[in-house]
């Protein structure tokens, strides 16, 4: 059957991959900057489990797999928002404009907040009646386009901004992205991206200045003189990302959907995210999968998911509407919501 012949092509190129990746003792976690870079985007994407690079079908491969808007063929614009962990918000817009034989346009706006929060110090531990927030931005321009009827390729470049009371850090990135449709399997798709590649971010600001004494051992010497703490310079969070999916049952009325990613990040262990997806008529679709398969100390992984198409009246616009749930183990399991108007 084709799903078994599936299994094991990927038993034999991924699973390996990762077992073997993770024999390194280091993880590096928590050694990069702009963590909300690795959210995942979409309701979609995350009821399949992460497992998007090869499927990359609405707006959100703007963030899994650019290369993939360029096949999308339609405008598309799609709102997202997800109550994330620790009380901070998730948002997410990302535009698709075909252009014609120039190829196809894209933009993309990624936030995540939180609301303000007192300050407090040792002196006043209730408060000094001052309030602090932060908040991360991301925005990207895409260029996609189809090199051939099974190959698109694409670019992104972002401007990618975090920001604490009066302290901001910014950077500059490249997403690039690949398509290819085969003809095995059912035209099997395979995808990859590299995501977050840019210069390194550093906070800077006034809160790291402060005031000392340049000699503590001299009477009247002046304790007025400005200094600034030294701060680092981090990397942004890279990750490589490789996967395959395939229809294994498709008619007029049923489809089914399986697919697997391998990521390699530079701020964790190699591991696989795997998912598989039931349409009925593309009108109504569920979606389950597992994020991290092999991560070593990863927080639950199960997901799953609702989606609904259906045409607007009196117009050739199509609205999608999906739901996404995700197990984050004994942290706060998460819940994604995205609309996207297709036209």
């Amino acid at each position: 059957m084709k799903v078994h012949r599936f299994i094991k092509i990927i038993i034999i190129l991924l699973v390996p991959y990762c077992i073997l990746g993770q024999s390194k003792n280091v993880s590096k976690v928590g050694t990069t900057a702009a963590a909300f870079l690795e959210i995942p985007v979409g309701a979609s994407a995350v009821g399949l489990g992460g497992a998007f690079v090869s499927v990359a079908n609405d707006a959100s491969a703007l963030y899994w797999n650019v290369g993939g808007i360029s096949t999308l063929g339609k405008y598309g614009f799609q709102l997202a928002h997800m109550d994330w962990i620790a009380d901070t918000k998730f948002n997410f817009a990302g535009l698709v404009i075909p252009l014609g034989d120039f190829g196809t346009l894209g933009f993309s706006f990624t936030s995540l907040t939180m609301a303000d929060m007192m300050v407090r110090t040792v002196e006043k531990p209730e408060g000094t009646g001052e309030f602090f927030s932060a908040a991360d931005i991301a925005i990207g321009l895409s260029y996609a386009r189809n090199l051939s009827d099974r190959f698109s390729i694409g670019f992104t470049a972002k401007y990618v901004q975090e920001k604490i009371w009066h302290m901001v850090a910014e950077g500059w990135a490249i997403d690039a992205g690949t398509l290819f449709k085969t003809d095995i399997l059912g035209g099997m798709i395979i995808g990859a991206s590299i995501s977050n590649f840019g210069t390194t971010m550093k906070l800077q600001g006034r809160d790291t200045r402060y005031f000392i004494r340049v000699d503590e051992t001299k009477q009247g010497s002046n304790d007025r003189i400005p200094t600034n703490i030294e701060l680092n310079s981090w990397d942004m969070p890279l990750l490589f990302r490789i996967g395959v999916s395939t229809n294994a049952i498709q008619d007029d009325t049923y489809r089914f959907t399986v697919a697997i990613d391998a990521i390699h990040p530079n701020n964790d262990y190699p591991n696989l995210n795997v998912g598989a997806e039931f349409g009925f008529m593309d009108f109504f679709i569920l979606r389950g999968g597992y994020n991290a398969l092999f991560l070593k100390d990863a927080e639950g992984g199960l997901s799953f998911g609702i989606g609904v198409n259906s045409k607007m009246l009196f117009s050739e616009t199509i609205v999608q509407f999906d739901y996404a749930y995700r197990d984050f183990g004994r942290l706060q399991n998460v819940h994604m919501f995205s609309v996207e108007f297709k036209f």
